[in-house]
C-alpha cells in the first residue's frame, strides 16, 4: 500500500477509535512511524485527509449501494443493501458522529456532501421502486419517494442520535443494527401480503444482529 493510502486508512482508524477532534497530524504520523514532514508531503493538513476519507466513503458507497438499472430484487439483494449501508456507517462512523462540525469548517467538503445527498436520494428512490416492481412493496410513486427520504434520514441520523443517547459513550455494531430494525419498521406497512414471510425473515435476522454481544 502506498504511503498516501496508509495515511488515509490509519487516519480513519484513529478518528473512529479516539474521535477526530482528539487526533492531530502528529498523532497520525506517529502511528505510522513516519515523520510529520513525510505526511505533509502527501497532505497539507488534516482537512485534506478528511476529504480523502470522504472520497473513499463515496467510492465504497457507489460500489455497494448504487442500484443496477431494471434489476429484479431478491431477498439476498435486499439484505445486501441493508448490510452495506450499515457496514459503511460502522467503517466511517466518525463522519456520521461529527458531520455538522466537519461540514461547518470545510466548504469544499460541504459541497461534496451535498452532491452525494442528491445521488443518494435518487439511489434510495430507485431501490424502493425496484422493490415495488419485485412485489416486495406496494405504493404509488409519491409514497415510494417519501419512504426513500425517510430511509435516507434514518441512515444519516442514526449514529448522531445514538451518540446523544449514550452521552458520548461508544457506538457498537449491535446499536447500528437497531437502525436497520427502524428502517424495517418504517417499511413494514408497505410490504405486500405475499412478501410478509420475507419481512419476518429480515426482522428476525436483524434482531439477532442487534442483540449480538461484542
Amino acid at each position: 500500500m502506498k504511503t498516501k493510502d496508509k495515511i488515509i486508512h490509519t487516519s480513519l482508524k484513529l478518528f473512529n477509535e479516539r474521535g477526530e477532534r482528539q487526533i492531530t497530524t502528529n498523532h497520525i504520523a506517529a502511528e505510522l512511524g513516519i515523520s510529520p514532514g513525510n505526511l505533509y508531503y502527501h497532505f497539507s493538513n488534516k482537512q485534506e485527509i478528511i476529504r480523502s476519507i470522504f472520497d473513499l466513503y463515496v467510492a465504497q458507497l457507489e460500489s455497494s449501494f448504487r442500484p443496477h438499472a431494471d434489476q429484479r430484487l431478491s431477498l439476498e439483494h435486499l439484505t445486501q443493501y441493508l448490510d452495506a449501508s450499515f457496514e459503511l456507517m460502522w467503517r466511517f462512523r466518525f463522519m456520521y458522529a461529527n458531520l455538522l462540525e466537519l461540514l461547518a469548517r470545510d466548504a469544499e467538503l460541504e459541497q461534496k456532501y451535498q452532491a452525494l445527498q442528491l445521488e443518494l436520494a435518487n439511489w434510495s428512490r430507485d431501490i424502493l421502486f425496484q422493490l415495488r416492481e419485485s412485489r416486495f412493496l406496494s405504493g404509488d410513486d409519491a409514497t415510494m419517494a417519501e419512504l426513500a427520504d425517510s430511509v435516507k434520514f434514518i441512515i444519516g441520523a442514526w449514529i448522531g442520535y445514538q451518540s446523544a443517547q449514550l452521552k458520548g459513550g461508544e457506538i457498537t455494531k449491535p446499536r447500528l443494527y437497531q437502525g436497520v430494525l427502524k428502517i424495517l419498521f418504517t417499511l413494514r406497512p408497505y410490504f405486500t401480503d405475499e412478501s410478509q414471510n420475507i419481512y419476518q425473515d429480515l426482522h428476525q435476522h436483524y434482531v439477532k444482529c442487534a442483540e449480538r454481544s461484542e
